[in-house]
């Protein structure tokens, strides 16, 4: 005390996520060596966010949303930055950094802003709306590109169904509550009635309906997102050091950019 005698300098930093003292390291109030051997990742990211250690079906449930994100191949502009990043000279950890610093509301985002979209749904339908009712006014209300639904390379997201059966399940067992899961599935059929072609549910909209199911607020269906996805980024990362190609930029040397003007 005699180097913080009112305890300022140890408030400054109070936490309840972790403790730290000589031969002591405590995570939510745990041991972590009662932890080490014994909690798999997604129990531990649930027990660092949350304070507590999930049921198994939860945390089940919360691996798979976790495994469907990790990757998308180098189109996306993540992997593709964290790659061009790897061969500048700026190690791992500036590559994935690089990566997922572009983790913003258009590539990354959707989830979050599907969580959005679905609690609105249900917002109408606990004011009295029936349920299509509110998923129609939802998307109405929302913007143009409805977060969640669709996808501009594959015609049905071939990660939707087995997130989708996983949830549905779990609402059948009584794991979640499936309120999000009715919602997102209300939306979907809103969307096949008023297009003349379908408009099926992708990733972010079926890990958003886990992630909400599980209690997770919307801000961290963004944040887990961005975990699962910078095992993606390393992945890549990781192989392009291997390649010996220096500089790499978004396109091969020997395709010179058009000009905008004539």
């Amino acid at each position: 005390m005699t180097i913080d005698p009112t305890g300022a300098v140890a408030r400054w930093w109070a936490t309840d996520v972790s403790h730290m003292e000589p031969g002591v390291v405590e995570l939510r109030g745990r041991p972590v060596q009662e932890l080490i051997g014994t909690t798999g990742l997604a129990s531990m990211i649930w027990l660092m966010i949350r304070g507590e250690l999930p049921e198994p079906a939860r945390a089940a449930l919360l691996e798979a949303a976790l495994v469907a994100g990790v990757d998308h191949g180098p189109q996306a502009p993540s992997i593709a930055i964290a790659r061009m990043a790897a061969t500048c000279g700026v190690g791992l950890n500036s590559a994935i950094a690089s990566g997922v610093n572009v983790l913003g509301d258009a590539h990354g985002g959707a989830g979050q802003q599907c969580v959005e979209l679905l609690d609105r749904v249900l917002l109408l339908e606990d004011e009295g709306a029936p349920l299509a009712e509110a998923a129609a006014r939802a998307v109405a209300e929302g913007p143009r590109y409805v977060p969640g639904f669709g996808h501009r390379f594959h015609p049905r997201d071939p990660r939707r169904d087995p997130l989708m059966a996983l949830a549905e399940r779990a609402a059948a067992d009584g794991v979640v509550a499936g309120r999000h899961l009715r919602a997102g599935l209300a939306v979907e059929a809103h969307l096949d009635a008023a297009r003349s072609s379908p408009v099926p549910m992708n990733i972010d909209g079926a890990t958003a309906i886990i992630y909400a199911e599980l209690g997770f607020p919307a801000p961290l269906a963004r944040g887990l997102f961005v975990l699962s996805r910078s095992v993606g980024i390393l992945a890549h990362a990781w192989e392009e050091t291997g390649q010996g190609t220096r500089n790499k930029g978004p396109i091969p040397r020997a395709v010179l950019p058009a000009r905008l003007s004539p």
